[in-house]
């Protein structure tokens, strides 16, 4: 079986300038010899967290939604790519209650102390961080990294590589920007090839 890699498109766009460089770096992952999954989180219907904290005593979220068999997905996956825009300076909305909703995990490692993530593959577990923001500012992905840290502490994926894009206002349309594609891609291919140990 070849090794899973979970795709998360964070944007509301399906063919915008996000999901061109997650599109990259699947064909990357899947190149290197990875089997991907990818989810369009905008498309999902769920519910944010509703704080009811089933999950601490539970290893399932008590809200029935879209969210249910992503939870599977996210506890067997061997790595992950996360792709999303900047949104007032951090996560976008539906991405950031997906986030949320992972209080399952949260509430197995550290509450209850039973990780649901088994030790042997947390070990390789990795995340691809790609993000694009309109603006050109120093601090342009300080919030998205920080709940993006926090999501792969919760998950054991931990965050092993970035694709960052800024000044997307100017640059528009990253068509015009093969090089940038292309690292998309070799990114998407080196975490792959971390599974799969191909050169």
């Amino acid at each position: 079986m070849k090794p899973q890699i979970l795709a998360l498109l964070g944007s509301p766009l399906p063919e915008g300038n996000t999901a061109k460089l997650l599109k990259q770096a699947i064909s990357g992952a899947e190149k290197a010899g990875c089997e991907v999954t990818l989810i369009d989180v905008p498309s999902l219907e769920f519910s944010s967290c509703r704080e009811m904290y089933y999950c601490k005593e539970q290893s399932s979220c008590i809200l029935e939604d879209d969210m249910g068999p992503i939870y599977p997905l996210l506890k067997n996956m061997d790595s992950l790519i996360l792709a999303t825009p900047v949104m007032t300076m951090g996560i976008p909305g539906h991405l950031k209650s997906f986030m949320d909703r992972c209080q399952v995990f949260y509430c197995a490692k550290y509450e209850r102390k039973v990780p649901l993530i088994p030790k042997e593959k947390k070990k390789i577990r990795k995340t691809l961080l790609i993000s694009i923001s309109g603006m050109n500012l120093p601090n342009n992905f300080d919030g998205v990294k920080i709940s993006t840290l926090a999501f792969c502490d919760i998950l054991d994926c931990r965050l092993a590589d970035e694709l960052l894009v800024r000044d997307m206002d100017t640059k528009e349309d990253l068509d015009r920007y093969p090089d940038i594609l292309q690292e998309a891609y070799q990114k998407g291919f080196a975490l792959g090839a971390a599974l799969t140990h191909v050169s």
